[in-house]
């Protein structure tokens, strides 16, 4: 697993929010259970270059910026700056996440095996122009 860093190519082109075309997102209130879900994706074939941890500290600081509530007062035309505001009142509970590269359903299919062995709070897979629920 990596820690997380915001690429660019992970925002949206219009408004900069959090957008990570091709992954899933997973938050889960016990970080522990994470951190041993994002270990045994690695240990079933998932890259851990493709797989980042993002603990809520990291969350706050680095996904929670690309959405302003000041600077627009209109809503987005998607769904992706409220998905944002979801993740970071649940950070801000202490909930841990876990971004990682699903190119295809088969392999966000994959992910929900392991992720639905223990609690979590929100799982999103981020394609092109659509949010998914998990």
């Amino acid at each position: 697993m990596k820690h997380f860093n915001l690429d660019p190519h992970m925002t949206a082109v219009v408004g900069g929010a959090f957008y990570p075309t091709g992954h899933s997102m997973v938050m889960f209130p016990d970080a522990a259970d994470a951190s041993r879900v994002g270990h045994q994706l690695v240990d079933h074939g998932f890259s851990g270059d493709e797989i980042y941890l993002i603990p809520p500290h990291v969350l706050i600081e680095q996904i929670t910026p690309t959405v302003r509530d000041d600077a627009n007062p209109l809503p987005s035309a998607g769904t992706d700056a409220a998905t944002v505001r979801t993740y970071t009142r649940l950070a801000r509970e202490g909930h841990t996440a876990l971004l990682v590269r699903t190119r295809d359903e088969a392999a966000a299919n994959r992910l929900m095996e392991f992720v639905r062995t223990v609690p979590y709070s929100i799982a999103q897979r981020y394609r092109t122009l659509v949010i998914e629920d998990l």
